[in-house]
């Protein structure tokens, strides 16, 4: 009896480790515009951009002098409504080899979609992601880059305003996608600039911020200071970027 009692003690216990929250300091969604508005070779340009942030050595050296040491990262692709994915699900990275691996995974994985620019979708799927973590999480994160303004499903305000009331962070990387075509350059330059716009209409929180960028090949800088800062969270840089 009391060997089945010590038994019946440690299987609880393991069975409370197994189900515990594992402790990071943020978690991370990154929601990534697959909209037809961007083409193979700057969808390519952007996971390598990805590839090279997360396992540039500051992003490492950020991750490893937060308090717990830890983050969790997944990330959600959006075109139009309905064509919203989680692609590469929650990851916790600590080091140099763990964030290699997420960059790899996420450099690996097929695009999922093409059509119209759904970012009310993705915010909304990020939130329901965090949710759903598992991750015990000091601060929560959604990172938000794209081309153009919202056109297609959720008003992006009401997904924005959701996650605020949930004391969710989104930031925002608004990429200006030169374009000739008439109908396209009011979607990726709105009114004021699709930076304003993101400000405006995409970001919440009191630390939030929007990066800008105008290529491709700029886009590796940018994510990778974009992580360092999220990570950090201690320093909130120029909403204007």
């Amino acid at each position: 009896m009391k060997r089945f009692l010590l038994l019946a003690a440690f299987l609880l216990f393991a069975a409370r480790l197994a189900h515990a929250a594992q402790a990071v300091d943020v978690a991370l969604v990154l929601v990534d515009d697959v909209s037809g508005s961007i083409n193979d070779d700057e969808y390519k340009l952007e996971k390598q951009g990805y590839y090279d942030a997360f396992t540039n050595p500051g992003v490492i050296s950020a991750i490893q002098g937060g308090p717990i040491g830890a983050i969790g990262v997944a990330l959600v692709e959006f075109a139009g409504e309905g064509q919203v994915d989680t692609v590469v699900n929650w990851t916790v990275i600590h080091d140099a080899e763990s964030a290699r691996a997420f960059a790899q995974k996420l450099q690996d994985a097929p695009r999922s979609s093409w059509g119209h620019t759904a970012i009310g979708e993705g915010v909304t799927l990020a939130m329901q992601d965090l949710a759903n973590s598992g991750l015990q999480a000091t601060r929560r994160v959604i990172d938000v880059a794209g081309d153009g303004t919202n056109n297609s499903g959720r008003p992006v305000e009401d997904a924005r305003d959701q996650a605020a009331k949930q004391g969710i962070v989104i930031n925002g990387l608004a990429i200006a996608n030169e374009s000739d075509i008439p109908w396209l350059q009011r979607h990726t330059h709105p009114p004021g600039g699709l930076g304003n716009y993101y400000r405006h209409s995409v970001t919440a929180g009191e630390t939030s911020f929007v990066l800008e960028v105008h290529s491709y090949e700029s886009f590796t800088e940018a994510v990778t200071r974009k992580l360092v800062q999220e990570i950090a969270g201690n320093v909130r840089p120029d909403r204007h970027g």
